[in-house]
């Protein structure tokens, strides 16, 4: 299914329905695990509640990552190479921008620029588009191999750094945690702690497989249908069949279940096996979603035509909402709720952690909130596609 809007030339744009739907699906999980980091609770357990609650959002930034790198094959064609070019480097450095300046601020309600700096998916997002501002002059055929061997031959820059000299490491070692290791990094003796949550491999192969991906997206429908299942199930298939051996191998008395070790990919930096994990079923289940005609499918696909525009407005409402729980709950706004999160904050005081349902419910308020200024926004951006609000 399809949706059109119109341009000042009259011209009818196609909108693929099944990216606004995958976009918006995992634009909403994101709130989820956002929520998670105001409520105090760890990242993947200790209970199976905690743990499936964190890997359901596993599917966000591989799928977020992939479908830029398609959006951008689908503008390329109502562009020329050149001017796609241009609008992915200024789109790309505009997101850089966002990161280290709204993002930042958002995250942590505090200014504490001296300590903390944060590199997290969004700059990862404007990194690669820059990138990919020179990658999309070459055919498209090449840009995905380009991608493929990125991501299969990502291990290859972390060996690079590793082998450098401590002399050598100690100059040139912050290059190495961008692209591949991230971490912190501290700019001069003085200057700000950078956190890199996001490097720069293997995600830039992501978003060029992805654009690769948007060729397929412009078949024919039983051309595409074959192609997404095919990919889809192969790399689901290699993903459990290679999981299941390293999970077994990993077997002993204090080993969590088997199933937990399955699932339980390397995502910083983002393994094969994770990008195979989370990648594999979105792309397989996308077919099903091209026909999606449901109010449930129509309010996600919402959010999916704003990813930008959600994302810089659901980190400040999910941070103010934990303020409102923490009067409601403690009589004032926990000075911890300006920390510095999601990467650095202090430890969670005593008596803080919400509960798992209450952490839910939060999530169901705020992507409540959330819906009608996204569904607002989709309809001035659809109206004023060639404006200034593209790069949102």
């Amino acid at each position: 299914m399809t949706a059109t809007v119109d341009t000042p030339a009259a011209v009818r744009v196609p909108r693929i329905a099944s990216i606004d739907i995958v976009r918006g699906a995992v634009m909403i999980l994101m709130a989820l695990d956002h929520v998670r980091v105001y409520s105090g609770l760890p990242a993947g357990g200790p209970t199976a509640g905690i743990f499936f609650t964190r890997w359901v959002t596993h599917f966000c930034a591989p799928a977020f990552a992939f479908l830029a790198g398609t959006s951008a094959f689908l503008a390329g064609r109502r562009r020329s190479a050149g001017e796609l070019s241009r609008f992915l480097f200024v789109r790309g450095a505009w997101l850089v921008l966002l990161e280290l300046t709204v993002i930042r601020v958002a995250w942590t309600f505090n200014v504490d620029y001296a300590h903390y700096v944060l590199a997290g998916v969004i700059w990862m997002l404007g990194v690669c588009m820059m990138l990919m501002a020179g990658l999309v002059r070459l055919p498209v055929r090449t840009v995905g191999v380009v991608g493929l061997v990125v991501i299969g031959a990502q291990q290859a820059v972390g060996v690079l750094g590793q082998a450098l000299s401590p002399s050598a490491r100690a100059s040139w070692g912050w290059i190495f945690q961008l692209l591949y290791f991230g971490g912190g990094i501290r700019v001069g003796a003085d200057g700000p702690r950078i956190a890199v949550l996001y490097s720069i491999v293997p995600w830039i192969g992501v978003m060029a497989a992805g654009y690769a991906f948007g060729a397929i997206l412009t078949r024919g429908s039983d051309a595409r249908r074959r192609a997404c299942l095919r990919i889809g199930i192969a790399a689901t298939a290699a993903y459990v069949a290679i999981g299941l051996v390293l999970a077994l191998r990993g077997a002993g008395d204090d080993a969590p279940p088997l199933l937990f070790r399955l699932l339980n990919q390397q995502k910083y930096p983002a393994s094969q096996l994770f990008l195979m994990m989370t990648l594999g079923p979105t792309i397989a289940f996308m077919p099903a979603l091209e026909n999606v005609r449901s109010k449930i499918g129509d309010f996600v696909a919402v959010f999916g035509r704003v990813p930008l525009f959600y994302y810089l407005l659901h980190i400040p409402v999910i941070h103010a909402a934990a303020a409102v729980v923490s009067i409601v709950r403690e009589g004032r706004v926990d000075p911890w709720l300006f920390g510095n999160h999601p990467m650095a904050p202090p430890p969670v005081p005593e008596g803080y952690t919400w509960s798992l349902p209450l952490l839910y419910l939060v999530f169901a308020i705020v992507i409540a909130i959330l819906y009608a200024p996204c569904r607002w926004f989709a309809g001035v951006k659809a109206r004023n596609p060639d404006s200034w609000l593209r790069y949102l």
